[in-house]
Parts: structure tokens; C-alpha cells; sequence
């Protein structure tokens, strides 16, 4: 069991839950409570960290074992945690692939400088139940795996491809390349996204909940949509956006009365 705080096993571990710059040179990130735990590829997994008290319970007992857990006492586990009142048992895990490859074949999300954990947590949920393909997202969005984030996924952090890129005009040229349809969610969009033909393969862009999308990040869109709103209200959050985004292309695989083709390279 280990009961030293000075641990450097534990420092590491409090120390990927607080730093991006650490989890992303090392490739590794931190999951707590059961659920999450229940989650990991078999794969990913480093090493996981249980209390006695988990260990031994109905729900941990199975866990820890399959998990190969090491015993810690509470106040490591609250060291190394960062919630405020650990369930009892956490894992460090390896980040996923950052290539295209087995990506599904729904729509995909691409988000730039998209800064709220929560909005990024509840896009990654959303893209789920939607059947999206996937998630890519530029450097300038929060990190996917921060607590915060991976919190608000609820577990579909593991289930969803996604990628972080470091040039993503250069990501969604090869996206184009390869035949996929991109969508901008823009003010001055043309189209409203239900008078819209998605195509199979669709890629709906969005961006900063303030900003909104660069220009240059705008411009390498086949069209630019707008979603319409009543009021004085001046834009919606872009949870909902993509919400609506993925949800209308999911109508539209289902064949029910889809819109009106968008005409190529008109905006």
C-alpha cells in the first residue's frame, strides 16, 4: 500500500491532473471514479489506484482486480485526485491515436479555440449520441483531457475518435481531399442549416464562443450556414449549435425530407 504523500508515484499522478503541458509530453492522462475506470481499453491502461475501502466493496471488488489496481490510503488518494471527494479509485491512462485512421462513418465536429471545458465535454457526448464520426479539434481549444473536460464527457472520451492537430487548415484540407463536404456554422451563412443537403461525408466547423471562426478558418469551408434565431439574441452556445448541427445531418440519414442541396463553393 502506498501512504506516502512524497511518493513519487503520486506526485506524478497530482501532477498530470494539473498541468497540459506534462499529460501531453508524456501521452497520459488521468480518470477518476468507477464508471470512468469501467471505460479504459484494456490497452491504454498504465496503472490503476484504489483505496482498501473500494477495494473491498460489491461495486470495486471485480474492478480492482481486473484492473490490477495498487492499494493507496485515503490521503493519497485524495493527493492524487482531483475531485474533492474521490470515489476511491483513479487510472493513468494513454491518449488515443491522433490519426484519422477507424474513424466512424458519421458526420465529424471540428472545432477551433472552443475554450469551455463544459462546451467540449458536452460536444464530445453529443457527437455520440448523434453518431458522429468523429472530433477534431485545433490546439487553441481547452484540452480534451483535463479533469474538467473528461468530466463533462461522462465516458465519451473513450468511445469517440478525435484528434488535437497542430495545423488545422492543413487537417481539413486533407478532410476535403478525401471527399468530405465542409460546413461552416457562420452569421453570414447563406443557407439555414435545415434548408441544407448534408452529404455522407460531412464536417460541420465551429468556433470561439465569443469570436466565433477565423476568417481563415471560415474560408476553407465548401459553404456557411447559419442556424436561425428570434430576439436579441446574437448567437447560441455552441453546444447547441452542434447539436443541432449533428442532429439535423442524423434526420437527413434517416431520409426524412431533406433539405435543398447547397450549391459547391457558394457561401
Amino acid at each position: 500500500m502506498i501512504t506516502a504523500l512524497s511518493n513519487p508515484k503520486v506526485k506524478d499522478v497530482a501532477a498530470l491532473q494539473k498541468k497540459a503541458a506534462l499529460r501531453k509530453e508524456k501521452g497520459l492522462f488521468a480518470v477518476e471514479g468507477r464508471r470512468f475506470c469501467e471505460e479504459i481499453p484494456a490497452d491504454r491502461l498504465v496503472q490503476a489506484y484504489a483505496t482498501a475501502e473500494f477495494a473491498a466493496s460489491p461495486e470495486g471488488e471485480a474492478l480492482c482486480r481486473r484492473l490490477k489496481a495498487e492499494e493507496v490510503s485515503p490521503e493519497v488518494m485524495e493527493k492524487m485526485a482531483d475531485t474533492k471527494t474521490p470515489q476511491g479509485i483513479l487510472a493513468v491512462v494513454r491518449m488515443q491515436s491522433a490519426s484519422f485512421a477507424g474513424w466512424g462513418p458519421g458526420p465529424l465536429l471540428i472545432l477551433e479555440n472552443v475554450q469551455d471545458p463544459g462546451n467540449i465535454g458536452t460536444l464530445f457526448r453529443t457527437a455520440e449520441a448523434a453518431g458522429a464520426g468523429g472530433i477534431l479539434l485545433n490546439e487553441g481549444c481547452a484540452d480534451p483531457y483535463s479533469p474538467k473536460v473528461l468530466r463533462a464527457t461522462m465516458g465519451a472520451i473513450f468511445r469517440l475518435p478525435f484528434a488535437v492537430t497542430e495545423d488545422l487548415p492543413e487537417a481539413i484540407r486533407t478532410l476535403k481531399a478525401s471527399g468530405y463536404t465542409v460546413f461552416a456554422a457562420h452569421l453570414k451563412g447563406r443557407d439555414l442549416y435545415g434548408e441544407a443537403a448534408f452529404p455522407e461525408k460531412t464536417a460541420f466547423l465551429l468556433g470561439n464562443e465569443g469570436n466565433g471562426l477565423t476568417e481563415e478558418i471560415s474560408g476553407t469551408a465548401d459553404a456557411l450556414i447559419r442556424i436561425p434565431m428570434e430576439g436579441k439574441t446574437e448567437s447560441l452556445n455552441v453546444a447547441v449549435a452542434g447539436a443541432l448541427l449533428l442532429y439535423e445531418a442524423k434526420r437527413q440519414r434517416r431520409h426524412e425530407t431533406p433539405g435543398t442541396a447547397v450549391q459547391d463553393g457558394k457561401k
